[in-house]
């Protein structure tokens, strides 16, 4: 299990208004019944997406401003929040995971900040949040190998295994979360001018509803050094 979730100075120091929460939680249910929360969830999501397009979202607009500063284009590389809109405005619904997954991927759309969800199993030592050197292996959900662009931002363990590459755009297999997990690490990161009240309102709100789910689910809250 991740002993810690961090930042490497660079980041903040390259993107002061990034405002993130981490979320550490035990005793998931596979076989959990998310459709009423998820229901609630996308229908904030409809409201928004009936008055402006995903892409005109003050949280998605911070996204993109950051990709294009870090030489991404912003409409080829989208952060996960903005991918999962997108996809459910022109599909009316996404598809089912898993239980946790669901959850965030709603919870997500509904506050148009990016979550991601990792199996803690899968994880060496602590997380870091921080510019790539190239090397680190970065496993696709088809089970091939990549590594990420040098000065790419990346989350990676001590094992220098990359979990997430291009920041918010594409998870690694490797730690994705599946039936058997049994703990998962939960992290939320936004830009925008109210990124702060917004990411604590997103976990205590992923916070309540995990807890809600299943008697003796246990949900603590990392701070992000």
């Amino acid at each position: 299990m991740p002993t810690q979730f961090r930042y490497a100075p660079e980041i903040p120091r390259r993107f002061p208004q990034l405002r993130s929460r981490a979320l550490l939680v035990d005793g998931i249910d596979a076989n959990a019944d998310t459709s009423a929360v998820i229901a609630r969830l996308a229908g904030v999501a409809d409201k928004r997406l009936a008055a402006a397009s995903e892409g005109d979202f003050p949280e998605i607009q911070g996204w993109r401003r950051a990709f294009s500063a870090m030489g991404l284009k912003p409409t080829q590389y989208r952060c996960a929040s903005e991918a999962l809109l997108r996809r459910y405005r022109k599909e009316g619904r996404l598809p089912a995971l898993h239980p946790l997954v669901d959850l965030c991927n709603a919870a997500s759309m509904a506050f148009a900040i990016p979550v991601a969800v990792f199996d803690t199993s899968g994880i060496a030592g602590g997380m870091t949040v921080r510019l790539a050197d190239g090397d680190e292996i970065y496993e696709t959900f088809a089970g091939g190998i990549e590594h990420p662009e040098p000065g790419e931002v990346i989350f990676a363990d001590e094992g220098r295994q990359a979990h997430a590459r291009r920041w918010t755009n594409r998870q690694s297999g490797r730690s994705a979360v599946r039936a058997q997990t049994a703990q998962a690490l939960i992290v939320a990161e936004a830009l925008h001018d109210t990124a702060h009240e917004d990411v604590a309102a997103l976990a205590h709100t992923l916070a309540g509803e995990i807890a809600a789910l299943r008697a003796g689910a246990a949900v603590t809250e990392m701070e992000p050094l």
